[in-house]
């Protein structure tokens, strides 16, 4: 009996809408990570992974987005350490 490795079936293609991270994804990310302080929850709320999140921000290193992102995090760390003191209203992420 031959023994020829097979070839594995083809992956499904990526729905258009997770193929990439458009500007609006982008807004709705940075807005949901600074209600949630987790990438993985606000990826999600995006409609993309947390990994793909992280690769957006690699080859954004240095961007405005990069920077939103930090912001929002320290946004999020500083109603954590006072949840009773009320939201200050956070700058807005660049565009």
């Amino acid at each position: 009996m031959d023994q020829h490795p097979t070839a594995s079936p083809p992956l499904p293609p990526v729905p258009a809408d997770r193929a990439h991270w458009s500007p609006a994804k982008q807004r709705l990310f940075l807005k949901a990570l600074v209600q949630t302080g987790c990438v993985a929850r606000a990826a999600g709320i995006a409609g993309m992974s947390r990994t793909s999140a992280h690769r957006l921000r690699r080859r954004l290193a240095g961007t405005p987005f990069d920077q939103a992102w930090d912001r929002a995090l320290a946004f999020y760390a500083r109603r954590m350490a006072d949840p009773f003191g009320g939201d200050p209203v956070p700058a807005p992420p660049p565009a």
